[in-house]
């Protein structure tokens, strides 16, 4: 019996194929839009850009059937991963404010009197 993942195959080989040749197309539109004269350097960042797709196209099949092959081994359900400690950058601690500072007392003076005048109206 043939397994379903041998006769998607081709199709997935077509999709790749489809999609790396859309890619390439897509980068020579943009280079003679860059030759042209109303083109720019954004469309020399596109041309150049647009390969690299097809690249990763042909990439991610690749490892769609290294992975179809030898499956990584899946993760024990009982078993607990931990983010290590040092993984998270340290949250920062809350800056402490002392009372002796003048400017904080002012302003604190002047919240109280505007909330005393408002209490007022």
């Amino acid at each position: 019996m043939v397994s379903t993942t041998r006769r998607r195959r081709p199709a997935l080989v077509a999709l790749v194929i489809v999609a790396a040749a859309g890619c390439l197309a897509l980068a020579w539109w943009q280079w003679t839009r860059f030759e042209s004269t109303s083109g720019s350097f954004q469309n020399l960042g596109y041309a150049l850009q647009w390969p690299l797709f097809a690249g990763f196209c042909v990439y991610a099949y690749y490892k769609f059937v290294r992975y179809e092959e030898a499956p990584p081994e899946p993760h024990k359900p009982d078993t607990v991963t931990e983010i290590p400690q040092d993984l998270l950058p340290e949250r920062p601690k809350p800056s402490t404010h002392s009372d002796d500072d003048p400017t904080l007392r002012e302003y604190n003076a002047y919240l109280a009197e505007l909330a005393k005048k408002d209490k007022e109206q």
